[in-house]
C-alpha cells in the first residue's frame, strides 16, 4: 500500500535539511512533494511553489489542491498530483502541519504515516538562535510548543545528532512500516 508520509516537527528541527538530503538519494518508490505557499520563492527554507493569495484562492476554488490549510499568516497546500502518485503505488513524503493532522488522517486513514521530527530542547534552542530569525520570546514560544505531547499514532524520529543517522532511522521505518 502506498503511504502518505506526513512529516511534522518544530521549526528548527531539521525538516528542510532532511527533505533536501532525501532528494539527493531518495528510497525506491518515494516521491517528495513540494508545497504551494503564499510566501515569496526567495524567502529561504524549503523548496516550494510561491503563489499570491489571489492565485492560491483561485487554485483552491478550481479543486487543484488535495489538501490546503492556513498557518502563521500564510496559506499552504499540496497539489492534487499527490493523489496520482499514491494511485501509482508511490509513497509520498510531505512537509505537513501538526495542527492539520486530524483532517489529513480523516481523508487518508490507514494510508497515512504521520512522523514527527524531534530534537531536544537544548538543541532546538541553539538552532533557533543560530539562524537568527526569531526573538528570544519567539524562541521560548516555539520551545513550549515543541514540548507538547505527540499527537496520537505519530512516530518520532530524533534529529539531535548527525543528519545521516536520522536518514537511516527514516529509511528503516519506510522499509518496515508499522
Amino acid at each position: 500500500m502506498a503511504r502518505l508520509i506526513w512529516l511534522t516537527g518544530p521549526s528548527g528541527s531539521g525538516k528542510d535539511s532532511l527533505l533536501n538530503a532525501l532528494r539527493e538519494a531518495p528510497p525506491d518508490k518515494l516521491v517528495i512533494a513540494h508545497r504551494y505557499i503564499t510566501r515569496p520563492a526567495d524567502a529561504g527554507g524549503e523548496n516550494h511553489v510561491a503563489l499570491s493569495e489571489a492565485e492560491f484562492r483561485r487554485r483552491e476554488a478550481l479543486g487543484l489542491f488535495a489538501i490546503s490549510w492556513r498557518a502563521h499568516g500564510l496559506s499552504y497546500a499540496l497539489g492534487e498530483e499527490i493523489e496520482h502518485w499514491l494511485a501509482r503505488g508511490l509513497n509520498v513524503l510531505v512537509n505537513g502541519s501538526r495542527l492539520h493532522l486530524p483532517v489529513v488522517r480523516q481523508h487518508y486513514g490507514e494510508q497515512l504515516l504521520p512522523l514527527v521530527l524531534q530534537v531536544s530542547p537544548a538543541v532546538l534552542a541553539a538552532r533557533l538562535r543560530q539562524r537568527g530569525r526569531e526573538s528570544e520570546a519567539d524562541i521560548q514560544r516555539r520551545l513550549a510548543r515543541a514540548a507538547e505531547p505527540l499527537p496520537a499514532h505519530c512516530h518520532a524520529l530524533n534529529n539531535d545528532g548527525a543528519l545521516i543517522d536520522t536518514l537511516h532511522q527514516l529509511r528503516q521505518l519506510l522499509e518496515h512500516p508499522p
